[in-house]
């Protein structure tokens, strides 16, 4: 659904409205929209700031040296400028591609399964860290995961789609207290 959203994978029935405008056939560079990967997509031979900044290369008018430096402040990112990608936990490298994509203001932030690789108290402080730009930065966000849980808390819709089509569409406290089919998402007790 990303790929489709994003405009990599072609559209081959249905449209992508977005605003009221027919994005079907509009070139993926030219729909606004920007992804953080699961495996965050970083340059290894990179340092930090030039993962950040690597977007900026060809829209130098995108995000000024300010607002970037104001998205790492944000991310706490001021004393891993330096380093190179393999020098970085797991949460430092979501925290570097979230950075990089924020700095090239989309207008809808795609994340494909955003704290899979996280643990414990990283992964609560990287979801805080994303309802807070989503919501200082009045972004919508479409987030794809296989947890439940992650859905639930990060959402204010989720849209459940079991075996290619859509099973509900809903906000998160609906969901739980009158899910359409709970064996779909949650495991029986």
């Amino acid at each position: 659904m990303l790929n489709l959203i994003l405009g990599i994978t072609e559209i081959d029935s249905g449209k992508l409205i977005f605003n009221g405008k027919d994005l079907t056939d509009v070139p993926m560079e030219k729909r606004g929209f920007n992804i953080v990967f699961q495996d965050y997509a970083l340059f290894p031979n990179l340092n930090t700031y030039e993962n950040i900044v690597y977007g900026l290369k060809n829209n130098p008018d995108r995000s000024t040296k300010e607002e970037v430096g104001e998205m790492i402040r944000l991310l706490n990112l001021e004393e891993h400028l330096d380093k190179k990608i393999e020098q970085l936990s797991g949460g430092q490298k979501q925290r570097v591609a979230l950075a990089r994509t924020m700095i090239m203001k989309p207008k809808v932030l795609l994340m494909d399964e955003p704290l899979s690789a996280l643990d414990g108290v990283i992964k609560e402080s990287i979801k805080e860290r994303i309802k807070m730009i989503a919501r200082e930065f009045h972004l919508t966000t479409i987030i794809v995961t296989h947890d439940p849980e992650e859905a639930l808390t990060l959402s204010d819709r989720v849209l459940i789609i079991n075996n290619g089509k859509i099973s509900q569409f809903a906000r998160p406290e609906e969901i739980i207290h009158h899910p359409d089919n709970p064996g779909i998402y949650f495991k029986p007790a």
